[in-house]
């Protein structure tokens, strides 16, 4: 997909935002690498912008005066690539995530009919472009995508879930918090560390205790796995969370659900954590009721 242009005018500086507390990195790297691109105005006040949930962070820049530079992808998926954006003004700046959905016709689109089951499309027209997959229909697919990772990190943030913040949606792109240190290196997802089994069941505990609050607001992750599970200075951060499944809404919610805690716990079980995927999915399933 192209990349979304994320000049304005003056004349977009309208929109009160509305958005969550904690305190994010304080210090961005000087020295940026050339094929950074120029500085354009931030669109958190562009027309069509929606913000995440109130009370938002210290560290959210709302200012109609700051610019946005994309410091180029740090991660590429096969749904979406993520950029890392510095949002600043001439007093403060902050490191934001922007997620991009592709258009194209890839795994997203072959898959998401089994993960939304249950979510209903008022709109023939649009239903009909999404079930024949048109070049309407895909990019109606990819902002529908975008839509409920949005609405799902700001659901779980409120309930004061382990997710990042989410700052704002825009077309296809959610702009959240960035994970990861001050100097821009995101941090490690938990398939890439090596804990020690005393962190390794601390690190489990915090896997259960997020599934829980996705449980208790009646959804499974629907995609768990170590690779969208980030370890960022210990602390456990869930991402990746468009596709989490309606417990009550999906019918076949309590496959994913049971899949989600398999893969967790087997990736668990092998760092020799007692981590049994038929315990978890009890808890959780009496955490949804």
């Amino acid at each position: 997909m192209p990349k979304q242009s994320r000049r304005r005018s003056d004349d977009d500086f309208d929109n009160p935002p509305w958005g969550a507390e904690r305190a994010r990195p304080d210090t961005i790297p000087d020295d940026q690498p050339d094929s950074v691109d120029e500085p354009a105005w931030s669109t958190f006040t562009a027309d069509g912008v929606v913000h995440g949930p109130e009370p938002r962070p210290s560290w959210v820049i709302t200012s109609p005066a700051a610019t946005d530079t994309d410091l180029g992808v740090f991660k590429t998926g096969k749904e979406a690539d993520v950029s890392l954006i510095r949002r600043a003004t001439a007093g403060e700046h902050s490191l934001l995530a922007a997620k991009r959905y592709r258009h194209t016709d890839h795994r997203m689109f072959h898959r998401d009919a089994a993960y939304l089951e249950g979510r209903k499309e008022k709109k023939s027209r649009e239903r009909r472009a999404m079930a024949t997959r048109t070049a309407f229909g895909r990019e109606l697919i990819a902002g529908r995508w975008a839509a409920a990772e949005f609405e799902m990190l700001g659901r779980l943030w409120s309930a004061g879930a382990a997710v990042p913040y989410p700052v704002q949606l825009l077309g296809t792109e959610v702009l959240m918090e960035f994970i990861g240190t001050p100097d821009g290196t995101a941090a490690p997802r938990l398939v890439q560390t090596r804990p020690a089994l005393d962190d390794a069941s601390d690190l489990f505990a915090q896997v259960r205790e997020v599934l829980a609050v996705l449980a208790r607001a009646g959804f499974a992750h629907g995609d768990l796995s170590a690779y969208n599970v980030l370890v960022d200075d210990g602390r456990i951060v869930l991402i990746d969370l468009p596709q989490a499944v309606d417990l009550v809404g999906n019918p076949r919610s309590e496959e994913f659900l049971r899949r989600d805690c398999v893969n967790i716990c087997t990736w668990f079980t092998a760092r020799g954590v007692d981590a049994d995927a038929d315990d978890l999915v009890r808890d959780l399933l009496r955490d949804s009721r």
